[in-house]
C-alpha cells in the first residue's frame, strides 16, 4: 500500500501555536519535506524531532515532486511543511497535492496557523466574504490585470507583501481602488505584532517618513455595492435610451428583454421605458404631421 501525504501547518511566528497532532505526525512520518530546511531545522530542534528532512520548494517542485510521489507509492509517509503557516497557501504545496491525487495517493491536511485568516480576523473589517490574492504577480502585465479585477471586488481583499515592496504596492492599490479603509498586519503572533487600522492614503503618508519593516498582510475593504451601482447607473446615463436598447438587442436579446434590462440598469421600471418610447414615437409622428 502507498503511504500518505500530511500537509502540516506550522507556526507563523509563535512556536506555541503548533498543534499536538502536528507534533505527533512530524515524529511518526518517514520523511519531512520542507520549503527551507535551514529554517525548519530550528522548529524541529526546538521540539526535539529527529525525523529525516528533505527540501521541497518553488525551484525544485516538479523534479522533487516526482521523487516524493515515488517514495509515497513505495509506502513511505511524508509530512509537508512550509516556512510558516499552512502548506499549499501561496507555496508549491498545491502542486505536490495535485500530483498525489493524480497518482492515487491519500492526502490529509492538519489544520493550524495561516497568516491570511489570522490577519482577517484581526482586521476589524468584514470577514464573511473575502478574496485572497497572496503576493501580487511580479509580471507587470499580469499584475495590472489582477489589480483591475480587484477594482470592483466587493469582498474584503487580503494581500501579502514584503516590506521593501510595500510602498509601491500601496501606491498601485490607491491608483486602482482609490482611498479605501484597510488594516496593515505585521509580525503576526510575534512579540511586536501590530494591526494598524488606517486608510491606503494615510499608510502611504506614514511610510514616506518611516521605513517599512516585517512581513506584512494587507487587509483592504471591498467596494460597496452602492458605489458599484452608482457607477454603473452613471455609465448607462451617458447613453440615450435608444442606444441602451440597441446595445442589448445587438447581443441577441429581444426588444422586450432589452427594455427590461435597460430599465434595471437605469433604476427605472419597464413601464417608464415603454412610456418614453411611446412619447418619442408620438413626437416623431407630430413632427411629420
Amino acid at each position: 500500500m502507498s503511504g500518505k501525504l500530511y500537509l502540516c501547518a506550522t507556526p507563523i511566528g509563535n512556536l506555541e501555536d503548533i498543534t499536538l497532532r502536528v507534533l505527533r505526525v512530524l515524529q511518526e512520518v518517514d520523511l519531512i519535506a520542507a520549503e527551507d530546511t535551514r529554517n525548519s531545522i530550528k522548529l524541529l530542534n526546538h521540539f526535539e524531532i529527529k525525523t529525516p528532512m528533505t527540501s521541497y520548494h518553488e525551484y525544485n517542485k516538479i523534479e522533487k515532486g516526482h521523487v516524493l510521489v515515488n517514495k509515497l507509492l513505495d509506502g513511505q509517509n511524508i509530512a509537508l511543511i512550509t516556512d510558516a503557516g499552512t502548506p499549499g497557501i501561496s507555496d508549491p504545496g498545491e502542486e505536490l497535492t495535485a500530483m498525489c491525487y493524480e497518482a492515487g495517493i491519500e492526502v490529509t491536511s492538519l489544520p493550524g496557523p495561516a497568516a491570511l485568516i489570522t490577519a482577517l480576523t484581526l482586521s476589524g473589517l468584514p470577514t464573511r466574504r473575502f478574496a485572497f490574492e497572496a503576493f501580487l504577480p511580479s509580471d507587470k502585465k499580469e499584475r495590472k490585470t489582477i489589480l483591475e479585477e480587484l477594482a470592483n471586488e466587493t469582498r474584503t481583499i487580503i494581500l501579502y507583501e514584503a516590506p521593501h515592496r510595500l510602498v509601491r504596492t500601496l501606491e498601485e492599490l490607491q491608483a486602482v481602488l482609490g482611498n479605501r479603509r484597510m488594516t496593515l498586519c505585521r509580525e503576526l503572533t510575534k512579540k511586536h505584532e501590530t494591526a494598524f487600522q488606517t486608510t491606503i492614503e494615510e499608510l502611504i503618508s506614514y511610510y514616506a517618513k518611516e521605513k517599512p519593516l516585517g512581513e506584512c498582510v494587507l487587509v483592504v475593504e471591498g467596494k460597496s455595492r452602492d458605489e458599484i451601482r452608482e457607477a454603473e447607473t452613471a455609465y448607462w446615463e451617458t447613453m440615450c435610451i435608444e442606444e441602451h436598447l440597441a446595445f442589448y438587442e445587438e447581443q441577441g436579446h429581444s426588444h422586450k428583454e432589452a427594455m427590461k434590462l435597460a430599465a434595471k440598469d437605469r433604476g427605472l421600471t419597464k413601464r417608464d421605458i415603454y412610456q418614453y418610447l411611446v412619447e418619442l414615437k408620438n413626437e416623431g409622428c407630430n413632427a411629420k404631421g
